[in-house]
């Protein structure tokens, strides 16, 4: 079994609507991957500006699969303007 933890970084200028649509559409690209574990950090500052952006939504999941993460999976989140920055990891 394969662990991965995805760290993302959304726009602060959200709705709380818009959020939960767009962690629920990240949600829906990981079909065969299982989300063990869910944090939400909040919003924090960020180091430099992004996007126009001084802040972040962050948030924290573990992930666990038979198979590798879908290889479109990183591109469909570049393509996002919603996410400012994510992080996609192997755990041992």
């Amino acid at each position: 079994m394969r662990k991965y933890e995805l760290v993302l970084v959304l726009k602060t200028s959200l709705s709380e609507a818009q959020q939960k649509k767009l962690v629920d559409t990240i949600g829906s690209w990981l079909k065969p991957v299982k989300v063990v574990e869910s944090k939400e950090w909040g919003k924090k500052p960020l180091s430099y500006p992004i996007k126009k952006e001084i802040a972040g939504l962050y948030f924290d999941w573990i992930l666990e699969t038979e198979e590798k993460i879908p290889q479109d999976f990183e591109k469909k989140l570049l393509g996002n303007e919603d996410v400012l920055r994510h992080l996609l990891i192997r755990r041992k």
